[in-house]
């Protein structure tokens, strides 16, 4: 996830680059048509894996839900600073933790709780909702955070059913397939440097997707979904170094509590996870 995270924020910084001329429609299309060619080897497999009902409703619902969130994000991302698009999206492992719960029957104990509601403020320190003008780009990303979540679950639901190269292959193909009428409809041909800029967009982003899948193959969503959060901090270094975006004291603060949360969280498990394979002294030693 940590991998995941850094491979994300890469992808932030290239579609800032991009900017708004190409529509953000067309641009999540290309996007994950050119990612098709880093998954060459996957997609022939998928030829020859047969599934069930089950498992198609799966990635058809994924495809949808991910298709709506990447426009969304694609939209906010040439719109409003890297830091503000990071932070919001910290709604989505809310949504995600809850919806592990609800509907996968995870357990949530308290310090996982407390972890998530603890970064969930640093976002809201960083947002400062009614201090600050809310545009359509923060909209955009509110609506984008729940269909992320949605996406993330159907995710951590096919991963059980198979491996994590097949996973992210379903999801480019369906989100191709669902985008392709959409993009038609606002196609802008893009240059060389635009193409050359979602190549490696779709590059990093399909590395982000092969390892979030490998995380949630290994690990509890509740376990994984807090470590995003380091997200934001090379959100703000990238914003502050490449984008003259500046650092905000309350953009630090609020990474500050987000960084302690995860802290804590991980020194939680860590403990819990060593009580659980070492005997008590007055075991049997073999």
């Amino acid at each position: 996830m940590v991998v995941t995270g850094i491979c994300f924020v890469s992808v932030t910084a290239l579609v800032k680059l991009l900017g708004t001329r190409i529509p953000a429609t067309e641009a999540a299309f290309l996007r994950y048509l050119l990612g098709l060619v880093f998954l060459a080897p996957f997609i022939l497999q998928l030829f020859r894996t047969r599934f069930d009902r089950r498992a198609w409703a799966l990635f058809a619902g994924r495809g949808i839900a991910h298709s709506v969130a990447v426009v969304l994000w694609f939209f906010a991302m040439a719109r409003i600073p890297i830091a503000d698009v990071t932070a919001m999206n910290y709604l989505s492992p809310v949504y995600v933790t809850l919806g592990a719960a609800l509907f996968l029957g995870e357990r949530l104990a308290l310090r996982r709780v407390a972890a998530v509601i603890a970064a969930l403020v640093g976002a809201l320190i960083i947002l400062r909702p009614g201090f600050r003008e809310v545009g359509a780009g923060h909209i955009a990303m509110l609506v984008a955070a729940v269909f992320f979540g949605a996406s993330y679950l159907l995710a951590k639901r096919a991963s059980a059913m198979t491996s994590p190269g097949i996973v992210v292959a379903m999801l480019s193909l369906s989100v191709t397939l669902g985008l392709a009428p959409l993009a038609a409809r606002v196609w802008v041909t893009p240059t060389l440097y635009e193409l050359a800029i979602l190549s490696a967009v779709a590059l990093v982003a399909t590395g982000a997707h092969y390892a979030m899948t490998l995380a949630f193959r290994a690990a509890p969503l509740t376990v994984t979904q807090p470590v995003t959060f380091l997200q934001l901090v090379w959100a703000v270094l990238l914003g502050a170094v490449f984008f003259d975006e500046g650092v905000d004291v309350f953009v630090v603060l609020g990474g500050m509590v987000i960084v302690c949360a995860i802290s804590f969280i991980s020194w939680r498990e860590a403990v819990v996870r060593r009580r659980a394979v070492t005997p008590p002294v007055s075991a049997t030693k073999f």
